[in-house]
């Protein structure tokens, strides 16, 4: 277990950089554009209200107040997200491929290692998904500090104050990274975990086959995504789910997928590759 633990740790330490990178920009470019878009929300209001002749109470009748979703749905704010999701998926891929084609082929040292070689796909799979939850954790933190900026900066004749709750269930990608019910978060993140367990078994077929394993794992990339999405498209046929029938089909075959894939994973780790 302890080892585990080291190589979880040695993991995220290996991104800890870039990951801080993340961090920083998103802090950044997130306080920037409540900022710059609030002041340039209000300079339109004012010059509406100049050449309209209107009053702040007018203005509200026939344009509405300014909110937060002007903000969220800025690329300022949302930038930084998609940026930090490519980088994640990005480094799904980087995690191993890093260590095979790094200038002292790290992979060898790190599969003679005295430890069950699960380990080690294991680490590289729960450091991936704590860096997510992390950046998640992160933007949960500073969203009241951002909201509370734009409250502040926004006259109160002109604001339609937002709670937080409805600020994530108003906007799509703030709704899909921070699910508001346990069930939206097991569907979140549970399909984000089995899209890695697939994408590390494709990774283990190429570095098992090499040019038969890029065949593979594209194939059984596929076969998973068509399995997974089997209910949804025997729906479109002549078969229809009660949506408790469709979420529990779904999640038993992403759990299924799930553990097929890590344990196939782990044995082609264990046995196909060699050091």
């Amino acid at each position: 277990m302890m080892r585990y633990i080291k190589l979880v740790n040695f993991e995220i330490n290996r991104f800890s950089k870039i990951y801080l990178s993340l961090l920083l920009i998103t802090l950044v470019s997130q306080f920037a554009g409540v900022i710059i878009v609030t002041k340039s929300l209000l300079k339109d209001a004012r010059d509406i209200m100049k050449e309209e002749r209107l009053s702040e109470a007018a203005y509200i009748t026939n344009y509405g107040g300014i909110d937060f979703n002007h903000i969220a749905n800025s690329l300022l704010f949302v930038g930084p997200i998609a940026l930090s999701a490519v980088a994640l998926i990005f480094y799904i891929f980087l995690i191993w491929y890093r260590d095979w084609f790094g200038k002292n082929t790290f992979i060898y040292r790190l599969l003679m290692l005295p430890t069950s070689r699960l380990s080690i796909y294991l680490s590289k799979a729960t450091s991936i998904f704590l860096m997510v939850l992390g950046l998640i954790a992160f933007q949960i933190i500073i969203l009241p500090m951002e909201n509370a900026l734009f409250n502040s900066n926004v006259p109160q004749a002109l604001l339609n104050e937002m709670s937080i709750s409805t600020i994530t269930i108003a906007n799509p990608i703030l709704s899909l990274i921070i699910p508001s019910t346990f069930t939206q978060f097991l569907l979140s993140y549970g399909i984000g975990l089995m899209i890695m367990s697939i994408l590390f078994t494709a990774i283990m077929f190429e570095r098992s086959f090499r040019i038969k394993g890029i065949i593979m794992g594209l194939l059984y990339c596929g076969i998973a995504a068509v399995l997974f999405l089997a209910p949804v498209l025997m729906e479109i046929g002549n078969f229809y789910f009660y949506p408790n029938e469709l979420f529990g089909l779904m999640l038993a075959i992403g759990i299924i997928l799930t553990g097929l894939s890590v344990w196939l994973g782990a044995w082609l780790l264990k046995n196909r590759v060699t050091v």
